[in-house]
């Protein structure tokens, strides 16, 4: 199931406000601006700043931030 549209539309960043870019095979939502990816987890997206995960190790394939 596919996230909902609408929803999408008015998710925003959680640290700078800026728009959200889902990325491919529905994993994360990502913060160009912030170079923040935050992830969803049984279709849900995790808007906490503490979970995002950079898109450098994203791209590494960490899809969770342990600090």
């Amino acid at each position: 199931m596919a996230l909902n549209k609408e929803l999408l539309q008015i998710l925003a960043c959680p640290k700078c406000k800026g728009g959200l870019e889902l990325l491919d095979r529905e994993e994360g939502l990502k913060c160009a601006a912030c170079g923040l990816v935050y992830p969803v987890r049984e279709e849900i997206p995790v808007m906490l700043i503490d979970e995002a995960v950079p898109v450098a190790r994203w791209e590494q394939g960490v899809r969770e931030n342990k600090a």
